[in-house]
């Protein structure tokens, strides 16, 4: 059993609103994330073939929509280099700035500032709230306390049923879910991400991003003394006396500085706004997201006081022992042309995406037939896919078997609708006196009308006893 004495106490975290340059950004960062996120699947896209959908990951049909990109199960490695790409991003961009992912795009901290949003909607500012725990349960706490948990559960459901609505063509998923006649995993994922996004940006908050988050343990490796983070300069804020509030004594800074004393007022601004409550004057900790929100608070006061800003300020290490930064040393050197590679190598992928797919399975009970003329015939089943998004018309031909025929049936011309998978049994004959071996490699050919594609080349092997 853990002792109870070694047991660290949850302290709830009453952020305090600020305005500033990085809470405007964080704004401007918020809106625009939660509009891709809700109205994306809204956005109507006009196919030939498939939902009119911009985005839609169709798992029943083994398709993913993308505006105009369809990805099929073949093209899933590109899965793997946008992961890659996201990794080498991080990587790149914490070398240089910190923790900023952290601070302005990840989920937990868009979700976390809308639910402590509504917490100052309904409850006011961090005194009020503190406020409102502290007092014992009456009609004014009940209800807006509840209140609260009621437009928390109300957004956390929005996210899990926009989250469900990429899955499906969004209308008929919309009024399926509310008539009952959705599917079980639709109501069942839906519950699960309102439970998640409930728990996590309304309780967990905080401790997500200090106990639960791997990312905020391995940043360190990507660290070094020219990464920009956000800092408190310890020399202009102590000074040799260490920090003081402002007295009739040390009023002016001109009084401070005579008497030794820093900038820093210590009026705690910066840790009342700070979402993970920690003192950024103690220097760099886990829990530091890199918001910058001190900043902001930071240099508020700055200004009331009339005296220089970046009291607090991104800054680096060798910047405050009075050297240059270098930005662009080997290492991130390095992570950005492996970003930059990765970047080219998947839209060159993307661009050269095959329009056409052949595949070819050879009959092989029996492996080969002899007819009455003597001849000797072997069958195939040729596989054709469109993958582009307009009519195909095809026609195939044979090359490398010395007098072969090629028999379609009564097909003349092979006509493949967009997004379709057509499957043929073709058979090819040989005479007796042109058989020389018992393999032959040759090729069928496939030659699309539309100057724009290629032909194909299918490989394949013809058996004679």
């Amino acid at each position: 059993m853990t002792d109870p004495a070694i047991q660290e106490v949850h302290i709830p975290i009453h952020p305090r609103s600020v305005k500033g340059y990085f809470r405007t950004l964080k704004n401007i960062i918020l809106v625009v994330a939660y509009l891709v996120y809700f109205l994306l699947p809204w956005v109507p896209w006009e196919r030939a073939t498939g939902p009119n959908q911009a985005v839609l990951w169709d798992l029943v049909g083994r398709k993913f929509y993308l505006f105009g990109l369809v990805i099929h199960p073949k093209e899933i490695f590109w899965l793997a280099g946008i992961l890659m790409i996201a990794a080498l991003l991080l990587f790149f961009v914490t070398g240089i700035a910190g923790r900023i992912f952290c601070g302005y795009f990840c989920f937990q901290t868009l979700w976390t500032d809308i639910f402590v949003g509504i917490e100052r909607l309904v409850q006011g500012e961090r005194p009020a709230r503190i406020r409102l725990d502290k007092q014992p349960w009456n009609t004014e706490k009940i209800r807006k306390k509840s209140l609260t948990h009621i437009l928390w559960l109300l957004f956390a459901f929005i996210t899990g049923l926009t989250f469900t609505l990429y899955w499906g063509y969004a209308p008929e998923l919309f009024k399926a879910f509310f008539t009952g006649s959705a599917a079980a995993p639709m109501y069942i994922t839906t519950l699960i991400i309102t439970a998640t996004t409930y728990t996590m940006a309304g309780f967990a908050r905080e401790q997500t991003c200090t106990h639960m988050c791997p990312y905020s343990r391995f940043q360190s490796a990507m660290f070094d003394r020219d990464t920009k983070l956000v800092a408190y300069d310890q020399s202009r804020g102590e000074g040799e006396q260490g920090r003081s509030k402002v007295t009739r004594e040390f009023k002016t800074r001109e009084e401070r500085q005579a008497a030794g004393i820093g900038d820093c007022i210590d009026c705690g601004y910066c840790v009342q706004v700070c979402p993970t409550g920690i003192d950024i004057r103690n220097g760099l900790q886990v829990s530091c997201i890199h918001c910058a929100l001190c900043i902001d608070a930071c240099n508020n006061i700055m200004d009331k006081m009339e005296w220089p800003r970046g009291l607090i300020r991104y800054s680096s290490e060798h910047e405050e022992a009075g050297k240059k930064a270098r930005i662009l040393k080997p290492k991130n050197f390095g992570y950005g042309i492996a970003l930059l590679l990765s970047l080219v190598v998947l839209i060159w992928s993307v661009e050269h995406k095959a329009e056409l797919d052949t595949a070819i399975t050879q009959i092989r009970q029996p492996l080969y037939v002899r007819l009455s003329d003597g001849s000797i015939q072997n069958s195939y089943e040729i596989k054709l896919t469109n993958y582009t998004q307009k009519e195909q018309f095809l026609t195939l031909g044979l090359d490398g078997l010395d007098n072969a025929t090629l028999d379609v049936g009564k097909i003349q011309s092979i006509h493949l609708r967009p997004e379709q998978q057509l499957r043929l049994l073709v058979k090819v004959k040989q005479k007796t006196e042109q058989q020389t071996q018992k393999v032959s490699d040759f090729n069928f050919i496939v030659y699309p009308k539309d100057k724009n594609i290629n032909e194909k080349r299918i490989k394949a092997r013809f058996y004679t006893p």
